[in-house]
């Protein structure tokens, strides 16, 4: 199977199931071995991509490693004024934290820690991270300085003065959200299908060295959130690993679905909710939803 053509009935299921759950998607499934074996929905559509931007900062971290640039165990002492906003790991601490640059990977990967990843970034340089994937066949993939510069600009966009006020207008269903707050020219972008070549490279350890690739894979499948793409596949002898991203009304997850008979799969879903709240069950488990449909329409194809 070399892909699915436009209006195929697992692509009209899958639009179908979107549209259910109230949302816009965009989705790219391959086999890992084979990936011209795929299902996909407007997989070179580029997109505000939220944390998930945290994967390609990770390999650039990685290949700095390898290339003896960077100490992974280096120590950072963040202090509360290093702080950047966001619900989990060190950006909710108070006091001073120090922390080897691996262990802050650990952290921005696992927690989708903000400020673990804006150190992160500060230290291995967006341009860096934009020539890695520029190398890694990635051309529509730009991190605009991450979190921190999202939130820099998400003030101005919405005319408010605080980070507080802006979030409450984007999760507001009364507010007008000014559309340049989701052009993915001015934000940290990329496509499914860029993403779905950051994860190839990653599990075929071509993204780093080999020992480098494992570490990736390692911190990937610590990540404990499970209502997006693990919703899909819950099952104890299947491994889920992956990187959450969210954005306003956008939801997305770029991962890895392990079979127990050893297939392997990336799976790339992005989502944006027509309805602005925060808490919309139906929109995050669709990403798991689609994704297993689109592995069980590969599976069923398999060989053929």
């Amino acid at each position: 199977m070399s892909g699915t053509r436009r209006g195929s009935g697992v692509e009209r299921t899958i639009r179908e199931m979107f549209a259910d759950a109230g949302v816009r998607g965009w989705l790219h499934v391959a086999e890992l071995d084979r990936p011209s074996a795929q299902v996909t929905i407007d997989p070179d559509e580029a997109v505000p991509m939220g944390s998930v931007y945290k994967v390609p900062l990770m390999v650039a971290f990685c290949r700095l490693a390898d290339a003896g640039e960077i100490d992974p165990r280096e120590r950072l002492t963040l202090e509360p004024p290093d702080r950047v906003a966001g619900p989990t790991g060190i950006s909710i601490l108070q006091d001073a934290v120090t922390m080897s640059l691996r262990d802050l990977v650990v952290m921005m990967m696992s927690v989708s820690d903000n400020t673990a990843a804006d150190a992160l970034l500060r230290t291995v340089g967006t341009s860096v991270v934009d020539e890695v994937c520029r190398d890694l066949e990635m051309p529509d993939t730009r991190i605009h300085g991450g979190v921190a510069g999202t939130w820099d600009r998400l003030l101005t966009e919405t005319g408010t003065d605080s980070l507080p006020a802006a979030m409450a207008r984007l999760t507001s269903n009364d507010d007008t959200v000014p559309e340049v707050v989701y052009n993915p020219l001015s934000k940290a972008a990329t496509t499914p299908a860029d993403m779905a070549r950051l994860l190839r490279a990653i599990w075929t350890g071509r993204a780093a060295s080999p020992e480098r690739c494992a570490f990736m894979r390692e911190v990937m499948g610590r990540q404990p959130w499970r209502h997006r793409l693990a919703s899909g596949f819950p099952y104890d002898d299947v491994t889920v690993s992956g990187k959450t991203g969210t954005f306003g009304s956008m939801r997305h997850e770029a991962g890895v679905v392990e079979l127990p008979d050893g297939s392997t799969y990336t799976a790339v879903v992005f989502t944006q909710a027509a309805r602005a709240d925060s808490v919309l069950p139906r929109a995050d488990a669709v990403i798991g939803a689609a994704a297993r449909t689109a592995v069980e329409e590969l599976r069923g194809n398999a060989g053929t």
